[in-house]
């Protein structure tokens, strides 16, 4: 939860190539206090059943940057049978997923909460800043 002198972070996945939450997915979060500073790693979750991850660290105070990395490939790896049946990648001998890993970066003000959607497919994402 967003403090006066913090922010927040929230995420879900939806995998559009399913039409479904993506489930199980490892997400890891840090921080840095300023462009020319370090990273710090705050831990991570994966998604629950709703592609969403309710417990993700505390931002410390003095945030101003934001990382997400979601570890997207085993995912796609347990899910290839199912709900990847018909992607190019099993009709033509591909890899399965182009992007083994989506990291999104973003500014944070204290006090207002980000909710980061990432729209995933195995050859490509998008994301926003939701609410």
């Amino acid at each position: 939860m967003s403090t006066s002198t913090t922010a927040s972070v929230s995420t879900h996945i939806l995998d559009t190539s399913a039409g479904r939450p993506a489930r199980g997915v490892a997400v890891r979060l840090a921080a840095r206090a300023g462009r020319d500073t370090g990273w710090q790693a705050l831990g991570g979750s994966a998604t629950d059943a709703d592609g969403r991850c309710k417990d993700l660290p505390a931002l410390p105070e003095g945030t101003t940057h934001v990382r997400l990395d979601f570890a997207v490939e085993p995912y796609f790896a347990t899910q290839q049978a199912d709900a990847q049946q018909d992607a190019p990648a099993n009709r033509d001998s591909g890899t399965g997923v182009f992007f083994p890993e989506v990291t999104v970066t973003f500014a944070v003000t204290p006090g207002e909460h980000y909710h980061v959607p990432l729209l995933l497919s195995p050859f490509g994402y998008s994301v926003y800043r939701g609410s």
